[in-house]
């Protein structure tokens, strides 16, 4: 269920972006708008992993600095039936941890060192259970694509609003009219926003169950969820917004409106659902 449900926020995403492409320049303005995507999601694939890791300064790790990490990882990529994924440390206090690379031959995991002192064995197992869970079901690429998408059609809004202004794109298609011209780019790059948020929280419950369900232990997902969420809120991570549906718990905290943009469901809900896992479910 979780697996059509992406495919057809995706396709609902992409549908998006041709629409924007065909306002702004008729069909081949569509046309662009799938070669500016394809483009960008190129780069996306071959490089976002290295980017993402530069931009939060993380340093790779061996074995032997930091044998309880690599050993945990090393124990569940193996019960995966996936190679071992590089892994990297990030020097921040606030924990948190997140999976990137294009594929399982080419992933890594990359933890913050504060989720390193404040996770027992236990739990800081269930919480890479979880990221090796966005490894093999292929979750980083899905939401790459998604950002990227995402990103093209924010990028082609903010167009379509300044070829209203100056009378071109896609106003002329309304006889002009530069107020439908903004609503439509607004309206379209707000739909893709909060179509790539439901991407990304429903990716994140997938990995908390198939995570779960590797580990055979919901229960230290649920405990170390509530922690990194207790401590991530006490100590506050500089994090790009582009860049926080890949953490396992949200960097980017927030009360009021910015709940309802959040990349992940709330961390209540999944405690819940990993709670009514207990019981049923045994290690791969």
């Amino acid at each position: 269920m979780n697996g059509l449900k992406t495919g057809v926020l995706l396709v609902t995403l992409s549908a998006l972006l041709v629409a924007l492409g065909g306002w702004l320049g008729g069909q081949g303005g569509a046309l662009m708008a799938l070669i500016f995507a394809g483009v960008m999601n190129f780069v996306s694939y071959w490089w976002s992993d290295k980017i993402v890791l530069r931009m939060y300064r993380a340093k790779e790790i061996s074995e032997s600095e930091s044998p309880e990490f690599y050993g945990v990882v090393a124990d569940l990529a193996q019960r995966a039936g996936i190679p071992m994924p590089r892994l990297y440390l990030i020097p921040s206090e606030t924990p948190n941890a997140f999976a990137t690379g294009r594929n399982p031959n080419h992933a890594a995991v990359a933890v913050t060192q504060g989720i390193l002192k404040i996770l027992n064995r236990r739990e800081l197992t269930g919480v890479l259970g979880h990221e090796l869970s966005h490894v093999f079901n292929r979750d980083i690429l899905i939401s790459s694509v998604a950002a990227t998408i995402a990103g093209a059609i924010s990028f082609m809004g903010t167009m379509f609003r300044w070829g209203a202004i100056f009378g071109g794109g896609g106003s002329e298609n309304r006889g002009g009219n530069i107020f439908f011209a903004f609503a439509v780019s607004i309206i379209v790059s707000f739909a893709a926003m909060i179509v790539q948020m439901a991407i990304s929280r429903t990716r994140e419950f997938s990995a908390d169950a198939s995570g779960a369900e590797l580990t055979g232990d919901p229960e230290a997902l649920a405990s170390a969820l509530l922690k990194l969420q207790s401590a991530s809120q006490a100590v506050p991570m500089k994090a790009s917004p582009g860049t926080a549906h890949m953490f396992i718990v949200n960097p980017l905290f927030g009360g009021g409106i910015n709940k309802l943009f959040s990349t992940h469901p709330p961390t209540e809900e999944r405690v819940k659902r990993l709670h009514s896992m207990i019981g049923h479910v045994h290690p791969l």
